[in-house]
């Protein structure tokens, strides 16, 4: 790099411009020549050849070479990574050791790493992508992750002075633009980056609790199941125990066994049997090669309490299915059962527990959690267009679950046309007939979806459930079902019969409202106890009330019931609030205000007023948006009825940060590449130190003056173009 002019010497652009200017010069002449030799035609001539000299030079692209030295003391900044993959415990400290990757860069980053430096460089030290100490007050939009490409272009932007950029980090990045981007632009400014790939490329061996999914709340003495995913990361299979421990001596266990290098879901069974909310964890036992003991357990919270759960059954003949069902419902010690039995040749069933007619005013119906409508229509002697209006709202409105039982009477054929029709979660067809009756025996068949829901898991694993659901005697007949509506989930299926639709769904459900709907297309559940007695028959319809009554006892006192969706909400989600109050003769109200006051984790409250958008039920409904994570403590309040509740919501912080991922190291190699730096493990530090040593000086700032396209060269030869045409204006040549 040398100073002073210079030119575009390309053959082709000398030759043009010795052409142009010969022309100049021979045209020059000829003007004398021919126009005359006077004072003011010479003068206009040589204008002329003097503006065609100034374009000739102008075709070689002059330019003014300035080289500027660097006075200043050349700058190294050390970015570290603070972000939260940067806990994973993978960095080897000797043969066996590991620690984390953040203590190791923190125990550089003490031990200033960088002094041999700062006798050649300023050296600045600064973080990036660390958390907040507090991540739950950061606002909705805010994302808790790593960006490489920030830090690296606020260093180019907020310092002249930039020899070199050393990186610190596991190269892992979630956030902001592409990394190359900054580096290209220091690559350009001849500033280096220099990386330490912090943390192992490949996993090291651990087993690992990833998840728990459990339900908010259960109830004190019954059965919960929770959903636990675990990763085994050895290189060989591992045959453990899952265990659960809580509040009040609640225990539970499973033996499981891991295949090598793989992820599997179980499901653990477990009774609480004290009322209270706390945290229950979940563990396993840590295995001798197992680096990582710390993720062998996790937490969540569960409120047991002490609850019962109102059905109601109603059918049109004492059928075997209606007789199982409802027993079953009555040994459940949860669960009240009552009874609406049609029969409309004879009139209403009686006894105990049978109710003289359906319920036909809403503040009667309101209290049952769930519905079993069997094979019983809108018709003379059953069910009343009016009560069918009730039933519907009772599910969409108040969170209650309706279970559509048909029976091979066919009365479900009328409801079509009335308000239940558009709950009904399949599309039948009762033009041919009112079912389909077959000498031999069928069976239901899980689907996907149905292997591994909460409602048809009578096993503790997938493939154990589909192993019991294949042993369970089957049916002889089955409803005309067509398909499955829109928006529904196909749990089982006949294992045979298919139409163009596909496989004849059997078990299906469907959200409708604030409730849930289950449609079970055969009448011959009860036939599941032949040789077991109760243990899948009395389990399944437990599982039935419980899933389908889960959201409406989400939170509830005397005279308000409050239930909310999403049940475990994530900062920034927005929540949908309902509130249904009563008055003291228990009649929903209908009128005046129902507010939600929410008191925030730091402090701060925010009123919501419910609006009231059911008029017949007084389902009162508002949207609320949680800024930060934690327990918000909620109060439900009517002026009107006089009624108050507290209750809290639990809001989890998304965070795009993974533990115990490889660390990406190839990310951090490309940088370096790009901008001629290198590339360093966490034991070849001091070789980073040494190699910036003997960085060479930064080369020279190159100032550039482009005499061709500067604004006052392109000014000077129009500005002699116009006193030529001028001066040929005067002098009368033109």
């Amino acid at each position: 790099m040398t100073e002073g002019w210079q030119f575009n010497t390309a053959p082709w652009a000398l030759a043009t411009a010795a052409a142009f200017l010969a022309a100049s010069v021979w045209f020059f002449f000829r003007s004398l020549k021919r126009e005359g030799s006077d004072g003011w035609h010479v003068a206009l001539h040589l204008l002329r050849l003097i503006i065609a000299v100034a374009v000739a030079v102008t075709l070689l692209k002059p330019e003014r070479v300035v080289l500027a030295k660097h006075s200043e003391q050349p700058r190294v900044v050390v970015l570290w990574d603070g972000s939260g993959s940067m806990k994973t415990k993978d960095v080897l400290t000797g043969e066996k050791d590991t620690t984390t990757r953040e203590a190791w860069l923190k125990q550089q980053v003490e031990a200033k790493f960088w002094e041999p430096l700062a006798k050649r460089y300023n050296v600045t030290i600064e973080p990036f992508s660390t958390p907040p100490d507090d991540p739950k007050s950061l606002d909705a939009e805010t994302q808790i992750g790593s960006d490489l490409n920030t830090p690296l272009d606020r260093a180019l932007k907020q310092y002249s002075d930039l020899r070199a950029v050393v990186m610190l980090s596991d190269g892992d990045r979630n956030l902001g633009e592409n990394p190359i981007t900054a580096a290209t632009a220091l690559a350009r400014k001849d500033v280096p980056i220099y990386t330490v790939g912090v943390g192992s490329e490949t996993y090291l061996p651990d087993v690992e609790v990833i998840s728990v999914l459990a339900p908010s709340y259960a109830l004190i003495n019954e059965r919960v199941s929770i959903v636990v995913t675990l990763q085994n990361r050895l290189p060989r299979e591992v045959k453990t125990t899952v265990n659960i421990s809580g509040p009040g001596g609640a225990t539970g266990s499973k033996k499981v066994t891991l295949p090598a290098m793989a992820q599997m879901q179980e499901m653990i069974v477990f009774t609480p049997q004290n009322e209270g909310a706390g945290d229950f964890k979940v563990s396993i036992p840590v295995e001798r090669e197992d680096v990582f003991p710390l993720n062998n357990e996790r937490t969540f919270p569960l409120a047991v309490r002490k609850e019962t759960l109102k059905v109601l059954v109603v059918d049109s003949q004492p059928r075997w299915e209606f007789r199982y069902l409802r027993n079953a419902l009555q040994r459940d010690p949860s669960v009240v059962v009552n009874t609406v039995l049609f029969h409309p040749q004879i009139g209403m069933g009686e006894g105990v527990g049978y109710l003289p007619e359906f319920p036909t005013k809403k503040e009667d119906l309101q209290g049952y959690d769930v519905v079993f409508l069997g094979d019983v229509g809108v018709a003379q002697g059953q069910l009343t267009p009016e009560q069918a209006q009730l039933l519907a709202g009772l599910v969409t409105q108040q969170a209650s679950g309706l279970v559509f039982l048909p029976g091979p009477l066919g009365r479900q054929k009328t409801l079509e046309g009335t308000a239940l029709a558009d709950l009904v979660p399949v599309e039948t067809d009762y033009t041919k007939g009112i079912g389909v009756v077959s000498g031999a025996e069928a069976r239901l068949e899980l689907s996907t979806r149905g292997l591994n829901h909460w409602l048809t898991m009578l096993a503790t694993d997938p493939s154990a459930n589909q192993a019991v659901w294949r042993g369970l005697p089957g049916f002889y007949w089955y409803a005309p079902v067509v398909k499955a509506k829109g928006g529904a989930e196909v749990l089982a299926v006949h294992e045979a019969a298919r139409n163009q639709s596909g496989r004849i769904p059997l078990l299906v459900t469907r959200a409708a409202g604030n409730g849930k709907v289950l449609y079970m297309g055969t009448d011959s559940a009860w036939r599941w106890r032949k040789g077991v007695e109760d243990t899948y028959h009395y389990r399944f319809w437990g599982q039935v009330v419980r899933w389908m009554s889960h959201q409406r006892h989400l939170a509830q006192e005397e005279g308000i019931r409050f239930f909310y969706s999403p049940e475990q909400p994530r900062r920034g989600d927005k929540v949908r609030l309902n509130a249904t109050v009563m008055d003291k003769l228990g009649v929903p109200v209908t009128s005046g205000k129902v507010t939600v006051t929410a008191k925030a984790p730091d402090g701060t409250s925010e009123t919501i007023e419910l609006v009231n958008e059911d008029a017949e039920w007084g389902v009162y409904t508002g949207p609320f948006i949680p800024r930060e994570g934690g327990k918000y403590e909620l109060e439900v309040a009517s002026e009107t009825a006089d009624r108050r509740m507290k209750t809290t919501l639990e809001v989890s912080v998304p965070t795009l940060e993974k533990e115990g991922l490889p660390a990406k190291l190839d990310v951090l190699r490309e940088l370096s590449a790009l901008t001629q730096g290198k590339f360093h493990t966490p034991a070849e530090l001091s070789q980073l130190v040494n190699s910036l040593s003997l960085l060479p000086e930064r080369k020279p700032d190159e100032l550039r003056l482009r005499l061709w396209c500067h604004p006052f060269w392109c000014a000077g030869l129009l500005a002699a173009f116009v006193a030529y045409w001028v001066g040929r204006k005067l002098g009368g040549l033109i």
